[in-house]
């Protein structure tokens, strides 16, 4: 186990859909499916899930321009209705587990911040494998919404670490700009919901292209 010196960060913080969990198509076509159910424009796949990662209303909001603010909250709940449909169809990507149990045992803190909400969030901890794996999160709902850095600025407070010892983890160019606007480091993920062509501008320090190359470089660099 690499003693804490030795480490070059204390704290990760991951994004949870389409970084762990395997649910960005899920989403995606929820989106759609939504929309279409209060007569908006369908956005396409790419602008459906260009807005992964942000708060629901924000994200919805962004993808449906056209529909009026007074179905924003009927919108809503049909995003949810189609959602749920496909819920116990939706798993961890393969490797996640082993991998935050490796991080764990090599002493980082773990943590999660997340679009989601924190009903949303911890409905689906408890359906998955990693009971004492996350020691923190955050979601969307009871703080400011991705881009704004506030998440992480939060965990920081939380587990007293500065900023040049947090690495995000994320599949969309808001996780990395929230990072870089908190004054930490990230890792861009190819797998999830954004092209890894726009990661750069964000000055990622790697873009992995699955899981088991983001464990790989975590534990060569973390």
């Amino acid at each position: 186990m690499p003693s804490v010196s030795s480490r070059r960060f204390d704290l990760i913080a991951f994004d949870w859909d389409g970084t762990l969990y395997d649910s960005t198509a899920a989403i995606t076509k929820s989106i759609q499916e939504a929309v279409r159910d209060v007569g908006g424009q369908v956005p396409t796949q790419e602008a459906a899930s260009y807005v992964i990662g942000m708060a629901l209303a924000q994200a919805l909001a962004h993808a449906a321009p056209d529909v009026p603010p007074e179905k924003y909250p009927e919108l809503g709940n049909r995003y949810r209705y189609h959602y749920l449909q496909h819920h116990n169809d939706l798993t961890l990507f393969e490797g996640v587990v082993p991998m935050l149990e490796g991080l764990r045992e090599r002493g980082y803190l773990l943590t999660v911040a997340t679009g989601k909400s924190r009903r949303g969030l911890d409905e689906v901890l408890a359906s998955v494998p990693l009971k004492g794996l996350i020691d923190g999160s955050r979601t969307a709902d009871e703080t400011a919404g991705k881009p704004h850095p506030l998440m992480l600025q939060e965990l920081m407070a939380e587990f007293g670490v500065e900023p040049e010892r947090v690495l995000m983890i994320g599949d969309t160019t808001h996780d990395l700009q929230m990072a870089r606007s908190a004054g930490c480091a990230s890792v861009g993920v190819a797998y999830g919901a954004h092209p890894a062509l726009g990661f750069a501008e964000h000055l990622p320090l790697h873009v992995a292209e699955s899981v088991a190359d983001l464990h790989h470089w975590l534990l060569a660099n973390g």
